[in-house]
């Protein structure tokens, strides 16, 4: 049995043992799938790139922002997506 050490941010460790408890593994479970998935495909299983998620964009951030406040106000009660 080999052992890997690694160093990281304490708030990341804990959110993905969060996650992993939410999915019934444990954060060792998640890593050894990740490589043995990364060994098997020779690639890594999600998508990697430099721009960041549209979705989590700030004008995406704000006018989701301006929206829930719009409801939460009684300003509206319709929504883009949601046909009424």
């Amino acid at each position: 049995m080999a052992y890997l050490n690694l160093s990281i941010d304490d708030t990341i460790k804990k959110n993905a043992e969060k996650a992993c408890a939410d999915m019934g593994l444990s954060i060792s479970t998640a890593i050894n799938m990740f490589l043995v998935k990364l060994g098997n495909d020779r690639c890594i299983p999600f998508e990697v790139s430099a721009d960041p998620d549209p979705f989590y964009s700030k004008e995406n951030i704000e006018r989701l922002e301006k929206s829930y406040n719009d409801i939460k106000a009684g300003r509206t009660t319709e929504h883009d997506i949601i046909e009424v």
